[in-house]
């Protein structure tokens, strides 16, 4: 056994014959739970308990070594001022928002995409918190049993396992699922309002209009890889002012053919963009399309772009709509 793997795990023997309770499971998923020691005296407003995708946890006192994986975890923790309690990072998919660089650059990045489970261990961390599901992945040796032997508790933001369609409510209640985790609650609730105050702003600018017949294209040459119903993508594009022409689809994302998209016809194409492939290559590739040659958004090139990172469970999205309906509707913010 590596050094690195022995002292967490010897820190589990030392913190298990300290706890009251141990970690078992139950109706909900396995629960773990962190006592209070001599040197992790009580903290106010502790314990709590969160269950997050069928895993239950109690904490006896905030996080004070978190990681997180993915962009908008990390951003998350950024807009409510825990960059104190992270001692890494991994993972972004955008440039971090620049109200953000300067207590970014002070963060120790672990890898450009995900760590390997030796390289999360070397950081000793009490609380690992992933954007996707991906980040706990077992074949990868970071599923969230395995941190768990090791004595880290570990948080998946609640769009990787939805009990129906993905909206700001659930936005918010991550938000304040993190607040309550780090004893932060005050800030959750501040970060809420600032991000109410903006789709407030929206609301405003686009009363009254008629909703735009709005297609999402992510990739796809053979077929579109769409926003379905179930994702924080639609309910964007409900925000912003338009009618998602997929919505029908009971997921977050799925394919279709071009031929079902040319029989929708869309009034305008909202363009995900991330990765090698650029916006303006998938705008040439689907104005190159012969399928959709008759449809009303390439016959008059009306096209909105949305980054990846503005489009999952996180700070942006009260953003991203504004940026959407600014693009839907640009009468209105004239």
């Amino acid at each position: 056994m590596t050094a690195r793997r022995a002292r967490p795990l010897l820190l589990l023997l030392v913190s298990a014959l300290l706890m009251t309770g141990c970690g078992n499971t139950g109706a909900t998923g396995a629960t773990t739970e962190r006592g209070p020691s001599a040197a992790n005296p009580p903290v106010a407003g502790f314990p709590v308990t969160v269950v997050n995708c069928g895993v239950s946890t109690t904490y006896r006192r905030p996080p004070q070594r978190a990681v997180t994986l993915n962009q908008h975890a990390t951003e998350v923790m950024l807009a409510l001022g825990l960059e104190k309690s992270m001692v890494a990072t991994a993972y972004l998919d955008d440039r971090i928002l620049p109200e953000y660089e300067t207590v970014y650059r002070a963060i120790k990045v672990l890898a450009k995409e995900y760590p390997s489970y030796e390289s999360l261990l070397s950081v000793e961390p009490d609380f690992v918190y992933g954007g996707f599901n991906s980040a706990f992945d077992e074949k990868e040796g970071r599923g969230r049993a395995v941190l768990a032997e090791a004595g880290i508790d570990s948080h998946v933001n609640i769009e990787g396992c939805p009990t129906g369609p993905v909206t700001m409510v659930q936005v918010e209640e991550e938000i304040r699922t993190i607040g309550k985790i780090f004893g932060v609650a005050d800030r959750a609730e501040r970060q809420i309002a600032a991000m109410r105050g903006v789709l407030d702003r929206v609301k405003e600018k686009i009363g009254g209009i008629d909703p735009v017949k709005v297609f999402v294209y992510d990739s796809g040459d053979k077929t579109a890889f769409t926003a379905g119903g179930a994702g924080i993508g639609n309910e964007m594009i409900e925000l912003a002012g338009g009618t998602n022409l997929f919505a029908d689809l009971p997921k977050a994302f799925g394919d279709v053919s071009f031929e079902q998209v040319a029989e929708r016809a869309p009034e305008v194409i909202v363009i995900y963009d991330y990765g090698d492939e650029s916006a303006e290559d998938k705008k040439r590739f689907l104005l190159s399309n012969p399928a959709l040659k008759d449809v009303p958004a390439i016959k008059n090139q009306r096209f909105a772009v949305l980054p990846l990172s503005s489009t999952v469970l996180g700070v942006r999205v009260p953003a991203g709509v504004e940026s959407l309906a600014r693009q839907l509707h640009a009468d209105r913010f004239a």
